[in-house]
């Protein structure tokens, strides 16, 4: 069961390190948008950056309870 648990560890930290990723290329999306005044920029800067909170959400919540499971 330590090898699972530590697995689940190393889970919910790569989950969160591409989470965060995804976020950050949101932010800089966003900021190239209204840089150019480009509304698609933004739009799709908003989306990766939601999504990119979203999966951190998931990686910080979900992924865990994956130990209790057995």
């Amino acid at each position: 069961m330590g090898f699972f648990s530590s697995a689940v560890t190393t889970l919910v930290t790569v989950v969160t390190a591409i989470g965060a990723g995804v976020a950050v290329w949101g932010i800089i999306n966003l900021l190239e948008g209204y840089g150019n005044d480009n509304p698609g920029a933004k739009s799709q800067g908003m989306k990766q950056l939601m999504a990119g909170g979203g999966i951190v959400i998931i990686a910080q919540t979900v992924i865990p309870q994956l130990s209790t499971l057995f």
